[in-house]
């Protein structure tokens, strides 16, 4: 008899689980896509392969090196990372939108992605992005402004201050040839 009920309640469980339909992602995006935008841009410039002029400075010390860069993806992964179209967030930011520009702002400690300007030209194409990045807690806090000029120069700027140890200033400039 309990045999019988194991698996009565088995073929029941088993029975539920394929009844059950699928929840469908809402794939609408509420803001500019960064994230897609920078896989166009990272397969773009892969395919055309330029030169970029790279400095790197770090607390006033620089180094620079011309190179082809292979891995645009990585390149950009702190533009991609500022993806506003996390569903978490979605509804939080406020904007403003004309034939010129897309502005994008928010003022939450939870929301490290504080503002984002994206200018188009006459054509609807990008011409400018600027994202300001801004995280703060009882041990660090940083702020990164992020800039890209399609075919001409994406440059970051950060600063960082860990508790207890002295600030740290980075910039990243890619000049593209």
């Amino acid at each position: 008899m309990i045999k019988k009920i194991f698996f009565f309640v088995f073929v029941l469980g088993l029975a539920s689980c394929n009844q059950r339909e699928e929840s469908k992602a809402n794939t609408e995006l509420l803001y500019f896509d960064i994230k897609g935008f920078f896989a166009k841009e990272s397969l773009r410039l892969k395919k055309t392969s330029p030169l970029v002029n790279k400095e790197v400075l770090i607390n006033g010390i620089a180094e620079t090196k011309q190179i082809r860069i292979a891995d645009w993806e990585k390149e950009f992964t702190i533009f991609t990372n500022a993806d506003i179209n996390k569903a978490s967030w979605k509804g939080s930011f406020k904007s403003v939108k004309n034939s010129q520009f897309e502005h994008y702002t928010f003022n939450n400690k939870k929301i490290p992605v504080k503002d984002v300007l994206i200018e188009k030209a006459d054509d609807k194409r990008v011409k400018k992005v600027v994202i300001i990045i801004s995280t703060k807690n009882i041990l660090y806090t940083s702020g990164d402004t992020l800039f890209y000029y399609p075919d001409s120069l994406y440059k970051i700027v950060k600063h960082q201050k860990i508790r207890l140890l002295s600030p740290k200033d980075y910039q990243i400039t890619g000049k593209i040839r």
